[in-house]
């Protein structure tokens, strides 16, 4: 059967552009691509597929476009072009690997046709306080870092020898292995994608080319970080590979238990003991807060539990525009190692107080009759 002329396989007019034929080749690629079609279809859409992929191997090529533009069919010698392989796809890893390549290829990254990786992250646990925490802080870290071998340069070679190119990838980094209809690219196992081996490896740096050591950070805390938020600081992760970018270092920062303070996103919660006498009496009791000093009016009466809210005396977080609250929860303390003198005046204080019934204590009453069944 003759062959169809590539521009109709294509479906592009003569004096389309590089980039037509390539989205018309991608195009039907895609759609006759054999693991797109399963079953009585899949002759036909291999045949397709192979047409398609003849067709854009002859246009994409200047010379080999040039010779079929003035001879037709005729100008191709397919003893010139390397056609299809025994399995009907050969060189699909080249034609079909442009793509791939426009979906995949920045994904991977390749410099001079080896693939290059990006460093590790690396992660650095920080305890700071929680006044520090609120008011924010600069600080000095040590971290590990990568710096060229003395003894061989940064080339990983011992000193009087050369790196080698590859043999096995000729420099790429990567090898091609087809099974039935695929090619598929993988990275080299000799160089293990470098695209070069080391005869004779440094000593002192192990082929590596780095020495590992230690560098001091300047770290800059922002005021309201709070337990568990990281920090990024970029590029002090761990070297690429192959000339790839490094990677990222990200501090945690994790706040130490405090002696008084509890934190709760922006808010600040705090126990206040008072004695019984305060509390039965009222009066004015000072508290601490991260500013300084600041002072409760307790009214008379007050019960152990009751809650001060004091507005703007919490935290102002990373990304809030006002601080948050603080809250004072009222302990009242029971007296303890009484003198005979003390034990003596609370009896006669308790005793005036059962004369006078419940109305002393609030909650007694009630929770006498919710109890009585309890007891019978």
């Amino acid at each position: 059967m003759a062959k169809r002329d590539y521009y109709e396989v294509l479906g592009v007019p003569k004096n389309a552009s590089d980039e037509e034929i390539k989205k018309a080749y991608r195009k039907l690629a895609m759609k006759h691509h054999p693991d797109r079609n399963q079953g009585d279809a899949s002759k036909a859409a291999e045949e397709k597929f192979k047409e398609a992929k003849e067709a854009y191997e002859m246009l994409s090529d200047p010379q080999k476009k040039a010779a079929y533009d003035q001879y037709g069919h005729a100008g191709v010698d397919p003893n010139m072009r390397g056609g299809p392989g025994a399995d009907g796809f050969g060189g699909f890893g080249e034609s079909f690997g442009d793509i791939f390549g426009d979906i995949f290829g920045a994904a991977r990254g390749q410099r001079n046709g080896r693939q290059v990786y990006r460093g590790a992250d690396l992660s650095y646990a920080m305890e700071i306080s929680l006044e520090e925490a609120a008011a924010g802080k600069e600080s000095q870290i040590r971290i590990p870092s990568w710096d060229d071998c003395e003894t061989c340069k940064g080339t990983g070679a011992k000193p009087g020898t050369s790196v080698k190119t590859c043999t096995t990838c000729h420099g790429q980094g990567q090898v091609q292995m087809r099974q039935g209809f695929f090619s598929v690219q993988q990275t080299c196992p000799h160089c293990h994608g470098s695209g070069k081996i080391i005869p004779e490896p440094c000593t002192t740096c192990s082929g590596q080319g780095k020495i590992k050591k230690q560098k001091t950070l300047e770290i800059k805390i922002p005021a309201g970080i709070d337990d568990g938020q990281r920090i990024r600081s970029t590029g002090n992760g761990e070297p690429g590979q192959n000339g790839g970018p490094s990677g990222d270092l990200y501090i945690e920062v994790r706040l130490r238990k405090h002696d008084i303070f509890e934190r709760e996103g922006d808010d600040l919660h705090c126990q206040v003991p008072v004695s019984m006498t305060t509390a039965a009496l009222g009066g004015e009791i000072d508290v601490p807060t991260l500013q300084g000093k600041a002072t409760i009016d307790l009214p008379e009466g007050t019960q152990s539990g009751k809650t001060f809210r004091l507005r703007g005396k919490g935290v102002k977080g990373v990304r809030s525009s006002y601080p948050g609250d603080l809250y004072c929860h009222v302990a009242v303390e029971t007296p303890i190692k009484l003198t005979e003198h003390q034990r003596k005046l609370l009896k006669e204080l308790d005793d005036s107080f059962k004369k006078s019934g419940h109305k002393h204590s609030p909650n007694d009453k009630g929770w006498f009759e919710k109890a009585k069944s309890f007891f019978v």
